[in-house]
């Protein structure tokens, strides 16, 4: 089933008289329950597309359509509904409250859900066990290491069983055992539990676990790719 069509999606931006366009004209189709890397170099639109599928950007011009749904007509308080509902978004830098413990940072985004506090509390758990940091589950972001620190960032991303996670460079902050944790981790959630995961990613051996490797170049789609599918046992060296 197809989840994701653009078509000549194009976002430009304008810095003073100059028009920017990172995404020009992209035409896309991804399947549901795909792992896919985004590579390419700085300023090929990588990013640019990410931020279109979470919702977080609007296409300048042509159309995304996500499970069915025309993301590019939403109005802003839809497109936010929509948003907290359907993505999981996973940083580089992980993006956690620093005055929040792991729990507090994992239960933000189903607050916004109309759920009771024991449902809050049974999601958390769940997510946090998934990840296996459920024992760190009282500790602030200071007293974790940065791979603890991205699962919990994972954990707060699938707390909302969203259709999409988008990861932006997942592992470009971490050393060498972190990151093979955190890619197999990704695995698992895509081959175990079926999630589409959209990666941006400048590190080619992370593509190792993905299924699909995609190649930009100032905004359009020069090569697409699929490499040998990983065990869950590699080693980014």
């Amino acid at each position: 089933m197809t989840l994701i069509e653009c078509r000549d999606l194009t976002r430009t931006y304008h810095r003073g008289t100059e028009a920017i366009t990172p995404l020009d004209g992209l035409d896309l189709d991804m399947d549901a329950g795909r792992f896919v890397a985004l590579m390419g170099p700085s300023g090929s639109g990588k990013t640019t597309l990410l931020n279109l599928l979470a919702g977080i950007d609007r296409p300048t011009r042509g159309s995304l359509v996500i499970d069915g749904r025309p993301i590019h007509e939403l109005a802003r308080g839809a497109l936010a509904r929509w948003r907290s509902e359907s993505v999981g978004y996973i940083f580089q830098l992980y993006n956690l409250v620093p005055v929040l413990s792991a729990y507090e940072n994992v239960e933000l985004p189903l607050l916004l859900h109309p759920i009771s506090r024991r449902e809050r509390h049974r999601r958390v758990a769940a997510a946090l066990d998934l990840v296996g940091i459920a024992d760190r589950s009282d500790h602030h972001p200071r007293q974790l290491s940065g791979g603890q620190e991205q699962r919990v960032a994972i954990a707060r991303a699938i707390v909302t069983d969203p259709t999409l996670i988008l990861a932006d460079e997942p592992t470009g902050d971490l050393d060498r055992e972190s990151a093979t944790t955190i890619m197999d981790l990704l695995a698992r959630l895509n081959r175990d539990l079926g999630r589409t995961i959209v990666m941006v990613t400048h590190d080619p051996k992370t593509t190792e676990w993905c299924d699909t490797v995609l190649h930009l170049e100032k905004g359009r789609l020069v090569e697409s790719e699929t490499p040998a599918i990983g065990t869950g046992t590699e080693t980014i060296a």
